[in-house]
């Protein structure tokens, strides 16, 4: 097998490096028109009026969390059943996460966990829901809640770049969306994210976190803030990747429909993607009830794998305490199995993948 069976193969192109060769040319390298141009164009495309770019996704995370109100001692629902920055934002907030559990389908927050928590005796003031892997959590249902309780619902689709909830791309459904552009990520920045909201003292609030904030002109702090400000060079790969992103997705999905043929009548556990939802597949996740023994198995035929994530966040140490338990969270942490979807992936070698997973998977706990 060649590196087509990674499990991931950013690609740049030659429009992402001729755009960052004409801002090193222009002399314009820290923030300026080109992420000016660059946050209005992701604006655009998620269908939010406000785009706020950011120098990561965590970066991007912590500035929302900050613009809609958290502080020290805020109560944050979100999931246990992703990557720690979700988290670790939280916390570099002030906030405090509350973890619910997940649903078993889907891995994303399970709405009943929330309204059981918001029902509680402490106060929460606000929700994080991951789009984890690039499937759209159930924004309708954690929607209602959010306005029940009069709390932030927050998107963090660091995963879902071109995902669509009820044909609504995420990101501008709830009160703030999050975007990250690791080089793993649907689209790519090199680093970078990009916040996304409808409401303008939301967006006016990050762009002042994010600058020192400082006011609109001058050199006038009206608050606390951080340089978490995206560079000119990587405005310009992300307006490059940003023209692709429909076509990456589109490749992605095809190849989760070939690696989900091969795989139907097999004991493996392939994706949901519920009527609601366009998945985004940045991660095509599979459960097997000996996933380990698989990872070994597809390494030898070399097909690279990866999981994501083997740890609930409750479970790190950087989290010891009484952050609670979750135990679908847990179970689903033993058993999934990330596999190469990326658009690098040929439909050959998508079906060759799903074809060596057919021969060696074995019944996951559901």
């Amino acid at each position: 097998m060649t590196g087509e069976a990674s499990i991931a193969d950013p690609e740049l192109g030659d429009a992402a490096i001729d755009r960052v060769v004409d801002v090193l040319e222009s002399g314009q390298l820290a923030d300026g028109p080109e992420v000016r141009a660059f946050e209005s164009e992701f604006a655009d495309y998620c269908a939010a009026d406000h785009a706020v770019a950011t120098s990561n996704g965590t970066t991007a995370l912590h500035a929302a969390l900050e613009a809609v109100g958290v502080e020290p001692g805020s109560r944050v629902i979100t999931t246990p059943f992703s990557f720690v920055a979700t988290a670790n934002a939280i916390r570099h907030a002030g906030g405090v996460p509350v973890f619910a559990d997940v649903d078993p389908e889907t891995y994303n927050l399970d709405p009943d966990g929330v309204e059981e928590l918001l029902e509680g005796d402490e106060p929460v003031d606000a929700i994080v829901a991951v789009h984890l892997y690039g499937l759209p959590a159930p924004m309708d249902r954690l929607g209602e809640l959010a306005d029940a309780y009069d709390v932030p619902l927050v998107e963090d689709a660091a995963q879902a770049h071109g995902a669509e909830f009820d044909g609504t791309p995420v990101g501008a459904i709830g009160t703030v969306g999050t975007f990250s552009f690791y080089p793993t990520k649907n689209m790519t920045t090199g680093e970078g994210g990009m916040i996304t909201t409808d409401d303008e003292e939301v967006a006016e609030a990050a762009s002042r976190f994010v600058n020192h904030g400082r006011a609109a002109a001058g050199y006038e702090h009206v608050e606390l803030g951080h340089n978490f400000r995206m560079t000119s060079m990587a405005a310009a790969i992300g307006r490059a990747q940003l023209g692709r992103l429909d076509g990456f997705v589109e490749r992605r999905r095809e190849n989760a429909r070939i690696l989900t043929d091969a795989l139907a009548g097999s004991p493996c556990v392939t994706p949901a993607e519920p009527a609601y939802a366009r998945h985004a597949y940045h991660q095509y996740t599979v459960r097997c009830g000996n996933r380990d023994g698989v990872k070994e198995a597809l390494a030898e035929r070399g097909v690279g794998s990866a999981v994501y994530y083997p740890t609930n966040i409750h479970d790190q140490p950087a989290y010891a305490g009484d952050f609670g338990r979750a135990p679908t969270a847990e179970r689903i942490a033993d058993e999934v199995l990330s596999l190469p979807v990326h658009p690098n992936v040929t439909p050959e070698t998508a079906a060759h993948i799903g074809d060596v997973l057919a021969d060696e998977v074995e019944v996951a706990h559901v």
